[in-house]
């Protein structure tokens, strides 16, 4: 997705940094949310452009301080992607897991919300690219922790899904880490055979029934819950 001269992780200093700047600028999404997105973009079999992706973090209330604080933030950005890239694709060789940039609020309780929001922000990128993964019997349910975090604030009451608690935002989130790498290995066969920049994926399964109970859990219909997210 994007491109940098390294991909050494950033230092904690720098994630600092990072989240500063974002935070500070408005940007349409901060640390969590980019780590998600740009998690989601890294998995997709469909390329997305470092411009686009970019673009879609800062937003377009975004301004930089000047040419030198630019350079510095998107490297960062870069590095970052980058980062993910490569501890991703080591998971391809054993049973290791990208561990996601999951904050702390300030009782030092992880929801992950934010982080669902930009993955899920990823697969509307190129929503066509995923619909192969959402219809798979075996492998769509990697997606679920991700639309139940979205979905667990929705001002809509119907979209939400059972009411989580401590113990089982614990299971979520770890079911979400272990998503992200699923959706990483699902899709490399895509990849590796060369389908990043081209045309999306042919569904070789039947999608989920719009009239058919949402997967997530909600009890809605997939057509009023999370197939709003993903189109």
């Amino acid at each position: 997705m994007l491109a940098a001269s390294t991909s050494d992780p950033l230092a904690e200093q720098e994630l600092d940094q990072l989240h500063d700047a974002l935070h500070a600028g408005c940007a349409a999404m901060k640390l969590e949310a980019m780590d998600g997105y740009f998690t989601a973009l890294i998995c997709s079999p469909e390329f997305v452009s470092p411009n686009e992706a970019v673009q879609q973090v800062l937003g377009g209330k975004f301004a930089f301080d000047g040419d030198e604080q630019a350079g510095q933030i998107i490297g960062l950005m870069m590095r970052h992607s980058n980062w993910i890239v490569a501890e991703l694709q080591r998971t391809l060789a054993g049973p290791d897991v990208y561990l996601l940039v999951l904050l702390e609020d300030e009782a030092g309780v992880v929801h992950g919300n934010d982080w669902a929001h930009g993955f899920m922000r990823g697969v509307q990128a190129r929503p066509g690219s995923w619909n192969e993964l959402i219809a798979s019997d075996k492998e769509g349910g990697c997606l679920l922790p991700m639309m139940m975090l979205v979905h667990e604030h929705d001002p809509d009451p119907g979209m939400r899904p059972p009411p989580i608690d401590a113990d089982r935002r614990q299971e979520v989130i770890a079911t979400m880490i272990a998503g992200a790498t699923r959706c990483y290995r699902y899709y490399e066969p895509a990849r590796r055979a060369g389908a990043v920049g081209h045309a999306p994926l042919r569904r070789q399964a039947p999608k989920v029934g719009r009239n058919e109970p949402c997967p997530c859990g909600s009890g809605r219909k997939y057509k009023h819950c999370c197939a709003q997210t993903l189109h």
